[in-house]
Parts: structure tokens; sequence; C-alpha cells
């Protein structure tokens, strides 16, 4: 297949499925969801992934009426259904059908939604054009609902702005990007990236990127750093599914960062590695 489309046991072309309309994702965004890359019809972390999404359900009260190998073994399936090799797997679970209430009126069972497309990692290795925007969205930023609106405006800002993300902050303090989080090298050398509380999404690359800088014996401080700290720091690091670890070289117009290229380049090329040795295909 071309790309596939899978709604609670239904799957087709992505174009040729459809939804139920009660579905609580069209009325309220009321689910959580996940992305992952895969190579050679190998899906990058996926445990980690499913980690996240089974704690965001739990958080939610949101039932899924698969455990997490029945719903990893959903996926690998799946995955091997379409052609391309390189895919981007997205998948959401909504709390459930039923006519429309803004609190259920009764236990409901998830609804699994799957999408694959063929997609290859970005180029880690070009710098970033950015914007910043103040972070007005809600309180609950450490679950990957549903409810992107806000993400959604400020990509179109810096679609408009010809940028490639939108890092937010609230007041002084920088929180992540639209859909990336986001660390700094200081001069010091030492990695330091927003705390993992209510304000950011704990992503799995981000994760990555603290491990790779352990095995190095870099220093990493989870602490909240400011929009000046970030636009003097040596390196200023996106990290997302599909970047891994991508440099930033200009925020609002101002060349930034650049100042630590080996550093970046060294956890560059060990991030890409540990993807490519994950993903390498068995031998025959």
């Amino acid at each position: 297949m071309e790309n596939l489309g899978y709604y609670n046991g239904r799957y087709d072309l992505i174009e040729r499925m459809t939804v139920p309309m009660n579905d609580r994702a069209c009325y309220f965004g009321d689910g959580i969801f996940e992305v992952i890359y895969t190579r050679n019809h190998i899906p990058y972390a996926m445990d980690e992934h499913m980690d996240r999404l089974y704690a965001g359900a739990n958080e939610l009260g949101i039932q899924i009426p698969l455990t997490k190998q029945e719903f990893s073994d959903l996926l690998g399936e799946l995955i091997g259904k379409v052609d391309a090799d390189e895919q981007l797997v997205y998948w959401q679970v909504s709390r459930g059908t039923e006519m429309r209430s803004h609190a259920p009126q009764e236990a409901l069972t998830a609804n699994i939604w799957v999408t694959i497309r063929p997609m290859k990692l970005r180029d880690i290795y070009s710098p970033m054009k950015t914007i910043t925007m103040e972070d007005t969205r809600f309180f609950h930023c450490n679950m990957k609902t549903l409810n992107l609106l806000p993400t959604v405006l400020a990509s179109m800002r810096a679609k408009e702005a010809g940028a490639d993300e939108a890092i937010f902050h609230r007041g002084p303090r920088v929180t992540e990007c639209a859909h990336s989080n986001l660390s700094i090298i200081r001069e010091d050398g030492a990695l330091q990236t927003a705390p993992a509380d209510r304000l950011i999404l704990p992503g799995v690359a981000r994760a990555h990127l603290i491990e790779c800088c352990h095995s190095f014996g870099i220093p990493v401080y989870e602490e909240p750093f400011s929009v000046e700290e970030m636009m003097h720091a040596r390196e200023i690091i996106v990290t997302a599914s599909g970047t891994l670890c991508r440099p930033v070289g200009e925020i609002d117009g101002v060349a930034v960062g650049g100042r630590a290229p080996d550093l970046l380049k060294k956890l560059q090329d060990a991030l890409m590695g540990d993807f490519m040795a994950k993903t390498e295909a068995p031998s025959v």
C-alpha cells in the first residue's frame, strides 16, 4: 500500500477512510497521540512512546482496549502493509464514541486511529530558522493531547515568517517549541533543558539527548532558562522524533549558536548512529 489509515479494525488508504462524527476527538479533541519513524519497516523507540501514551491515558482516564504489547504488535503489522520502508507512523486514542456531551455519560472504550505514510527523517545537520512566541497554552503540556490549536497557530506564524519552528516562552522563561523540545549548550559546555513539568512535553528524543550527554560525561541541568540565556548560548538544540538533534541557527532574524560545532556534531552523530543501528534490517 502507498499509505494506510486504520480505525478500530478497519483499514484502507488514508484518503478512503472515515470516522464517526460522535468520536469525542471530533468534538473535543478528547484524546492523546504519538508519532514515530521507521526505517526498514522497523519502528524506532516504540516502547518509550507506548509508555508515554499509556501514562497519559491513565492520567486522563482513557480506557485503551489493548495492552501495550498488543498495541505494539498491531502497529508492527500495519507498518508491514505500507510499501515504503521509511515511514511516519501516527497513532491516537480518543476517549470513545457517544452523543456530544462535555462530561462523558458512561464508561467508554477508546477508539484507535492510525495513519502511516512515507517520510524520512529531516536533515538533522542543517541549522533551523525560528521565531519566538509567548506561550499561551494551558498547563497540561506534559500530556500529548489532541488539543493542538495553539501549536497550529504558532506553526502558521512560523511558516509566514519563513521559519522552521516557533519557540514558546512564558515571560522570560523558555518552555519548548511548537512541536519540539529545546535545549541549550551553556558557556561551560553543559546541556541545559527545561524541567519535565506541566509546561513541556517530556519528549522521547529529549530523553535520548540527555542519555547521550551522560554517556559522554557532559553535565546535564534540567532547569529553566531564559530567552536571553538562549540567545547567548553556545548551541541551541531542537529535539523531536523527526529531527533527533538539530541546531538552531537563527531566532527572530538574529544569528545564534554555532559556537560548539564539535560537541554538537558528536551528539548528532551518536544519536543518528543509535537510530540507524536500531532500525537496521536483520541480516539474511
